[in-house]
């Protein structure tokens, strides 16, 4: 059995209406002041927080974050720079994925002398002093409960990672009320790309038995609950499967990690600025075609924690599991096709170089991919 760490932050608080709690967090409490950074379509609904933490003497920094899309290295950067000054004991980062991703990282920064181009890749942050909660409010990064940040960087074209334990947050609140307007569209493309973390870490080259525990629970709890929380919004039962789903997939992430699903998406995220849940959903179907052969067994064990219940041969019954996978994506309105979404064969070559430089998740993938595989796994889906 191979070696493994496991990081997650050392309180994760889940359930409805959870975030009321946060004023009283012993973080809050022996923090002076805080920075709160907030998702603009959820700043009424933190109002009541907001003036609940400062209730308590506390000196608050609110800042709205406005970007569109994954954040960039230039525009993280003007926001770590009109911050500095605030010095905050505290932050806290309230919003999606990218906004948890940008308070992590203004966590890791505002007081040290690293430089953001200083610690992209694994293990290069020194340390983190400010304390850190996250609040997840759509359910697909899991970024509350991970050790990862993703930045566009605008040189390369691609996504950058930034990979540290000193970026898991000292806590988390996981509350599903928060996640009742996110709209269907939303709803879709985050959850699928919260399957597809708990996927590719159940059929990694370095998957562990201690992941695989969160990983099939993950593929579970989403696909039961992702049609019925795309169909009804305000189904709060199905939206607290699936931000408990992606909080699993979070988990997964540390310690195993994404493979050639997130590897290939990279290019149509960084170049042509395709959201990241909706690349991994089109091409999730075709890259587990692929990895198939490498482990039959394990993706016939993805198919029936999807709810696959046939019996017969391992091919057989994973093949069924990916068909499952390609109802779900129809049924929640996800196009089956790259050309859908404005992707041409002359851009190919492009993409696949872009795919074939990100080797930190590349190498986890069950099946070697070289540039003629990541071609062959484009064209497929024109």
């Amino acid at each position: 059995m191979n070696s493994i760490t496991l990081l997650q932050p050392q309180k994760i608080v889940f359930g409805e209406d959870s975030i009321k709690e946060l004023s009283n967090d012993s973080i809050i409490e022996n923090s002076n002041r805080i920075l709160l950074l907030v998702a603009t379509p959820l700043l009424d609904a933190v109002e009541s927080t907001t003036k609940s933490i400062q209730s308590k003497n506390k000196e608050v920094q609110l800042v709205e974050y406005t970007f569109v899309g994954e954040p960039t290295f230039a525009q993280f950067n003007e926001l770590l720079n009109a911050n500095k000054g605030f010095n905050p004991d505290c932050v806290i980062g309230i919003g999606g994925g990218s906004v948890l991703d940008c308070a992590k990282l203004l966590a890791a920064l505002i007081n040290n002398t690293q430089k953001l181009e200083d610690i992209v890749g694994i293990g290069f942050l020194s340390g983190r002093k400010i304390k850190l909660i996250c609040i997840p409010t759509t359910s697909g990064t899991g970024s509350e409960v991970s050790p990862n940040a993703i930045l566009l960087n605008e040189e390369t074209q691609a996504k950058s990672g930034i990979i540290s334990p000193y970026l898991v947050p000292d806590a988390c609140y996981l509350d599903p009320v928060l996640t009742l307007s996110l709209p269907p569209k939303l709803t879709a493309e985050t959850g699928i790309d919260a399957l597809s973390h708990c996927i590719e870490a159940y059929t990694n080259k370095f998957a562990h038995p201690a992941v695989d525990t969160y990983a099939l629970k993950g593929i579970q709890l989403i696909s039961e609950n992702i049609q019925k929380a795309y169909e009804n919004g305000n189904d709060i039962e199905a939206r607290s499967a699936l931000l408990l789903g992606s909080m699993y997939g979070g988990l997964c992430l540390g310690p195993v990690n994404t493979s050639a699903v997130h590897a290939l998406s990279y290019g149509l995220g960084g170049k042509f600025h395709i959201a990241h849940g909706l690349s991994n959903a089109i091409l999730m179907p075709e890259v587990l075609r692929f990895n198939l052969p490498s482990n039959p067994k394990r993706h016939a064990e993805v198919a029936r924690a999807l709810g696959i219940t046939w019996n017969g041969k391992d091919e057989y019954i994973a093949s069924t599991g990916i068909e499952k996978i390609e109802g779900l994506l129809k049924t929640c309105g996800i196009p089956k096709k790259l050309s859908e979404i404005g992707i041409t064969e002359a851009i190919i070559p492009e993409l696949a170089d872009i795919a074939m430089k990100v080797t930190r998740l590349l190498k986890n993938n069950p099946r070697e991919v070289t540039r003629e595989d990541a071609i062959n796994i484009y064209k497929k889906l024109l």
